[in-house]
């Protein structure tokens, strides 16, 4: 897809985060403070990328999770813009802006914290993941909830 299309397909905002690494206000995305069980995927491809089992209140202003739902979905790559050295998070197939990876997340769970962009995500609710395309994912929540 090309910009012209992606600006057709994406809000404002949804553009300027994933093609232009910009970063939403904390605690003004509609996923920070959110918490239904589901996953998240890339908003410009689908790429299936994180899930509600994962995602916890880091209180940073940002949804954040303690790992992808597969580590060959996303890519890190140093980023020293801004005067900082910290590590982006973009996803695989479309290359998408997401955010950011610490090393401040809960130490029980690997310690890691993705700080990720509501902008960038979709949710998916798990009552309709299988309809969505989905359904291989269904099995990272508990049956019979």
């Amino acid at each position: 897809m090309d910009q012209e299309e992606l600006k057709a397909k994406l809000t404002p905002e949804q553009f300027a985060v994933t093609q232009q690494r910009a970063t939403e206000a904390p605690f003004t995305g509609q996923y920070d403070n959110f918490y239904q069980d589901g996953i998240y995927v890339d908003v410009v491809s689908g790429e299936p990328l994180f899930s509600s089992t994962d995602k916890y209140d880091a209180g940073c202003g940002w949804p954040s999770f303690t790992k992808p739902i597969a580590s060959a979905n996303v890519t890190r790559h140093l980023d020293t813009s801004h005067g900082m050295i910290r590590e982006e998070v973009t996803s695989k197939e479309a290359q998408s802006h997401l955010g950011h990876v610490f090393p401040d997340g809960p130490k029980e769970q690997g310690g890691q914290r993705y700080c990720i962009n509501s902008a960038a995500l979709k949710f998916i609710p798990v009552d309709q993941m299988a309809a969505a395309g989905y359904g291989d994912y269904l099995n990272l929540f508990k049956r019979g909830e």
